[in-house]
């Protein structure tokens, strides 16, 4: 049985297909392809971050909501439905769960040994990834040892090889393959095989450099990511590809400028380049909530100035799929006609999760002892807490997750300095919720009972591998970095009832509090700074009160602050913090520290000190969203007058503040 179902339309009936085997959905271009055309299907995983299966370690708990596993599933029924397809990868896979830490510190990757992501994607029949900016946290070396296990090749046109760049990026001497072109088989519409030559070149935010100094400093550098691509696919025309697919590990934004970050609509400008397959801001397009109102953007259809693109969200959550109506003009094929969607492996019903696609035996098979082995190493205690730790509340109250984050780094650096020039400089400490909802949904809250904590509580705590670094900066730097972090809300006016507070674009991770100093937010005043580091309103001072030792702080005194190497190294573009500041670079992770800090005390009590709060407002409320377990911890939320407000979208509750 087979039905000719609308893209639109067929959304979701991939459960029945890949559960039962029963339904073959057929895209319509497979049924209008004639004799001179071929219906051509690329999938995508993107932003994998080592969940292969469908297990929160933080949680230590099964989540419908991710699982390359899962996914797999739906690769399989794509397969089923055209008579030519192929997988494609777009990175960010070695980091970003507990598997991936357990494997990089304490398992390790002798000669030989295949890390539980190419176990996974080896089953699958990649035909080509790129590389992800988190492939680099672990130092390059493994990264080599890890790609010498893939049976497929890692292209990437802007990562060089050494410190020098070339003048014409053509003869840089770069780290891998720039792009490969595959000679296939299609089958066309009258069902007679055609010969194509398929080219795929892929592309890694050049940020890697601030992000990861530690690691590529003097090993490696970045060029441009549409410098790169206006040079290397001229070359790759020139050798014969038909058609040129972008793996652009990079999001999607309008506005350009050099070096940028999120450069998939740039890419997608590039002459030669037929499709693009993004990634990177763990988003999903096409689709009706991301990327709407943007110019050149069509996040209906999937299009970026024209050219068909797709996002397949992150964690295995979706495919990504571009449909491609091929036609033969001459001896050459072309690209007539093209859709785009990401299909998801779970949907919401009756406000729960409800996977639509079960998983791939042969994945969860492959994975069982890195499984077993991985949760034995989250749940090794290493002390104890006295007061639950917990996320729900970070972005509006002082919070204790980050509490305890910048107790250990206080701890760790004030030993460690107590012998230099600046002992005698006064120690803050700055700290970021890292899980707080938002893009990565309702559930993506710390929720740590009062009692034992394990290693996957301070992995939960303290998602990345930073290390630590301290800066120093003056008392007005201080307040800089607060006004940036302060961003992260909205422009509140007075008197009004319910107004959202925060701003969905400004990432949590960015939104720093500093331990050390106390003051209040003034959200009747606009922000002073954008959510990429940009002055908004120049003459806002949102940051009032900002006392030192029960004092104003004084604009010119020296502070040293306690931070990681993403945000010394100037990543979030927070104003005057960069790595000229830096006056203390450790060997140890921030994690680590945390551990050991955890080991040095026994119990530790992280609740929070309020050194933080927000400026009243008489007659004002807001309204924000949060995980439902938040009502759990209303009271212990001292610093605010706080109460629910009814359901939020997609899973969230929502409270409101009495400001």
């Amino acid at each position: 049985m087979s039905q000719l179902l609308h893209p639109v339309s067929r959304r979701g009936l991939l459960a029945g297909a890949a559960a039962t085997g029963a339904l073959i959905v057929l895209h319509p271009f497979s049924a209008r392809a004639q004799a001179n055309q071929a219906h051509l299907r690329i999938m995508e995983t993107t932003d994998i971050h080592v969940n292969v299966l469908p297990y929160d370690y933080y949680a230590d708990k099964a989540n419908d909501t991710m699982g390359l596993s899962r996914t797999a599933s739906l690769i399989d029924a794509v397969r089923k439905e055209a008579a030519n397809s192929m997988l494609i990868d777009n990175g960010d896979l070695l980091q970003g769960n507990p598997m991936g830490d357990y494997i990089a510190y304490e398992k390790g990757l002798k000669e030989g040994d295949l890390h539980p992501i190419m176990k996974g994607m080896n089953l699958l029949g990649y035909e080509c990834s790129t590389l992800g900016n988190h492939e680099f946290n672990y130092g390059l070396s493994f990264l080599d040892k890890v790609l010498a296990g893939a049976n497929f090749p890692f292209v990437c046109a802007n990562l060089i090889r050494g410190t020098e760049l070339a003048a014409n990026p053509r003869d840089d001497k770069l780290y891998l393959k720039p792009y490969i072109i595959l000679d296939k088989k299609i089958k066309d519409g009258s069902g007679a095989e055609q010969p194509i030559r398929v080219g795929i070149i892929g592309f890694v935010p050049p940020q890697i450099m601030v992000w990861d100094l530690k690691n590529l400093e003097g090993n490696v550098k970045t060029r441009d990511i549409v410098e790169a691509a206006r040079a290397w696919v001229p070359r790759m025309k020139e050798e014969g590809a038909d058609i040129v697919i972008a793996l652009s590990h990079s999001g999607i934004d309008v506005k350009q400028g050099d070096m940028m970050e999120n450069a998939s609509f740039f890419v997608a400008g590039v002459e030669g380049i037929d499709a693009v397959f993004t990634g990177h801001q763990h988003l999903v397009f096409p689709g009706k909530k991301d990327f709407q109102a943007l110019e050149g953007v069509d996040a209906q259809k999937g299009t970026l100035q024209g050219k068909p693109a797709v996002m397949g969200g992150f964690w295995g959550s979706h495919m990504g799929l571009i449909d491609l109506m091929l036609e033969r003009d001459g001896s050459k094929w072309k690209v007539v006609s093209a859709t785009s969607e990401a299909r998801p492996i779970f949907e919401r019903v009756d406000s729960k999760n409800k996977p639509t696609v079960p998983d791939d035996k042969r994945i969860i098979a492959a994975l069982e002892q890195d499984h077993q082995a991985t949760l034995a190493y989250v749940r090794r205690p290493v002390g104890k807490t006295s007061a639950p730790l917990y996320s729900y509340f970070a972005l509006v109250a002082d919070d204790p997750s980050v509490q305890v984050v910048s107790q250990a780094q206080t701890w760790y650096l004030k030993d460690i300095l107590k012998s230099t020039l600046w002992k005698d400089v006064p120690l803050l400490s700055a700290a970021a919720p890292f899980k707080a909802g938002g893009r990565n949904g309702a559930d993506y809250y710390t929720d740590v009972p009062a009692g034992d904590i394990a290693i996957k509580n301070v992995a939960d705590l303290y998602l990345y591998p930073n290390t630590v670094r301290a800066v120093e900066i003056t008392g007005a730097q201080v307040k800089e970095w607060l006004e940036m972090s302060a961003g992260i809300f909205n422009r509140i006016e007075a008197g009004k009832a319910d107004q959202v507070l925060i701003n969905t674009d400004f990432p949590s991770y960015n939104f720093d509090v500093i331990d050390g100093v106390t003051y209040r937010i003034d959200l009747s005043q606009p922000p002073k700074y954008d959510s990429k580091g940009g002055i908004a309103n120049a003459g806002s001072n949102r940051i009032v009160e900002l006392m030192f030792d029960g004092k104003p702080i004084d604009p010119a005194a020296k502070f040293v602050v306690a931070t990681n190497n993403y945000r010394a190294g100037g990543g979030g573009n927070f104003p005057d913090i960069n790595a000229s500041k830096i006056i203390y670079e450790a060997p140890d992770t921030n994690r680590d520290v945390i551990v050991r800090y955890i080991v040095s005390q026994g119990t530790i009590n992280p609740s929070a000190d309020d050194n933080w709060s927000f400026a009243p407002l008489p007659g004002t409320s807001v309204v924000f969203d949060t995980g439902v377990k938040a009502k759990d911890f209303i009271a212990d939320v001292k610093s605010l007058k706080i109460e629910p407000a009814g359901e939020g979208e997609a899973g969230f509750a929502r409270y409101r503040i009495l400001l």
